[in-house]
């Protein structure tokens, strides 16, 4: 991220932690929604291997205790891409682009399969060259280590592991290619410790200099923010991330998670955290990227911002109003509209009045998920475009009085953009949403603690490195995919016929 003269933190790296409980804590935000959205419809299409093809196996033996980093050196099924003489199988590809559509509930067309498949090849690259470094660096992952990451994962989006299992094989999805993924982002986590980690030395007077800063800055608005970010390396490459970065948008919109997205495709390290950065305050970002969140309100994704470096989508979590506002009672901020009038939308899983039982079970189950992950109408008909079967209806302004009793009891439990409770109708499981906005929740900046600030600078300096690092180790890399050799190949035929 490219910030005024007090960059913030941009990879959440503890100095008395190896990012074992740091990595992915949201990454299966939105397993249960793939699930029982395929529960109720069509499961999603399969991306794993047929029975006849052989898995790639380790180029070495995992020792007693260790997980397994994902590096396979066998071509049996296809090479996917080659990177400094290190295989990514077809079947690795596959596996991963499974993985994702099952954690972020996205349902692509075959386009965006296409551009999906890309973006995960890239980040696959990008992933072995981290592996190999820590590999050099003799850096092992312990299988505790993973599985109190998965731990962690569980408790934080309240699934059991049978859940988790059920889902991946819905997905033909093996456990173990979502264990070698954290195991990867866990061994680059210790690879940039180990390699800068001793370089980090703050003082009491950075400290003080820092919140001083802060403290000057208090009387601004300061906004919580994430990024997802692509890098333009070269005026040729910008129009492909343009596009790139419009196709996550579309995703996102269409109901998959911003921090799953970020984790998967964004290029800062931020990724590791779901692209979170933190509080900045206004006018610490670069320009572009200040005057974008200036214009946007709590929970909005904003387009594609173009910045030095790249491009960016950023979510602005929530907005903090300069230190000393005075908040509103919560009764001052409520929107002044007629209490018996209410703009409405209706989503239909579609059963018939006597379905079976297991399809009744499945679509309210499904129901049950879609209004955990419904956040008002703004984007809902392109969410429910994704979910195959469902129907979306936009009932407009209604008055409560024309509704049934039902409905009108189960609106009353209801607040600005949620959704009332899933019931049963002749026609199938419905939905009813609430399309009034939801009002802004007003924060106030407070100062961090010290120790705050500390942490802070650290994840700050140890961010710069990583980012760094990376950039080293692509510059001297040798990547190349099937398609690269065939144009390579291609120009060497035609000079040679010349």
């Amino acid at each position: 991220m490219h910030m005024g003269q007090a960059q913030r933190a941009l990879v959440p790296l503890n100095p008395t932690e190896t990012g074992k409980t740091l990595i992915l804590r949201t990454f299966l935000r939105a397993l249960l929604l793939a699930s029982a959205a395929a529960s109720s419809a069509s499961a999603l299409p399969a991306h794993g291997r047929s029975s006849h093809v052989h898995e790639p196996q380790a180029a070495a033996p995992v020792q007693p205790g260790t997980e397994a980093l994902p590096v396979n050196d066998d071509a049996n099924d296809g090479v996917a891409a080659v990177v400094n003489d290190s295989i990514i199988s077809d079947y690795d590809l596959r596996q991963r682009v499974a993985l994702f559509l099952a954690t972020s509930g996205v349902r692509p067309t075959a386009d965006s399969l296409k551009a999906i498949r890309q973006q995960v090849l890239s980040q696959l690259e990008t992933e072995r060259l981290q592996v190999l470094e820590a590999q050099k660096k003799n850096i092992s992952v312990s299988t505790a280590e993973v599985d109190k990451a998965i731990d962690n994962i569980l408790a934080d989006n309240h699934l059991t592991m049978e859940q988790i299992k059920k889902i991946f094989a819905a997905a033909h999805v093996e456990m173990a290619t979502f264990r070698s993924q954290l195991a990867a982002q866990i061994a680059w986590t210790k690879a940039v410790q180990d390699e800068y980690g001793n370089r980090v030395e703050l003082s009491p007077q950075d400290v003080d200099a820092e919140l001083k800063r802060m403290a000057a800055g208090a009387n601004k608005p300061h906004f919580r923010v994430a990024e997802i970010f692509e890098a333009v390396d070269s005026p040729e490459q910008d129009a492909t991330v343009l596009k790139n970065m419009q196709n996550l948008l579309e995703q996102i919109r269409s109901g998959a998670p911003f921090d799953t997205m970020a984790r998967q495709f964004s290029q800062n390290p931020t990724a590791a955290s779901g692209g979170d950065l933190g509080i900045v305050q206004d006018g610490q970002l670069v320009p572009e990227l200040n005057a974008a969140l200036e214009q946007m309100h709590a929970g909005q994704v904003s387009q594609p911002i173009k910045a030095s470096g790249g491009y960016y989508l950023l979510w602005l979590r929530a907005r903090q109003e300069p230190a000393g506002t005075k908040v509103p009672a919560p009764d001052e901020q409520q929107a002044n509209t007629d209490p018996n009038v209410l703009p409405l939308a209706r989503v239909l899983l579609p059963t018939g009045p006597k379905p079976p039982k297991g399809l009744l079970e499945s679509a309210l189950r499904a129901a049950a998920v879609m209004r955990e992950h419904i956040g008002g109408c703004e984007h809902l008909p392109e969410l429910v475009a994704k979910i195959r079967g469902a129907v979306y209806f936009n009932l407009g302004k209604m008055q409560l009085s024309s509704l049934s009793p039902e409905i009108r009891n189960a609106l009353a439990k209801t607040h600005p953009g949620e959704v009332a409770e899933p019931f049963q109708s002749a026609a199938g499981v419905e939905l009813i949403v609430r399309c009034d906005k939801v009002p802004p929740k007003i924060e106030v900046f407070h100062m961090p603690s010290r120790d705050e600030v500390e942490q802070q600078l650290y994840e700050q300096a140890m961010s710069v490195y990583a980012r760094r690092y990376l950039r080293d180790l692509r510059r001297v890399a040798n990547i190349e995919t099937p398609e690269d050799r065939a144009i390579k190949n291609a120009k060497s035929s035609s000079a040679s016929i010349r």
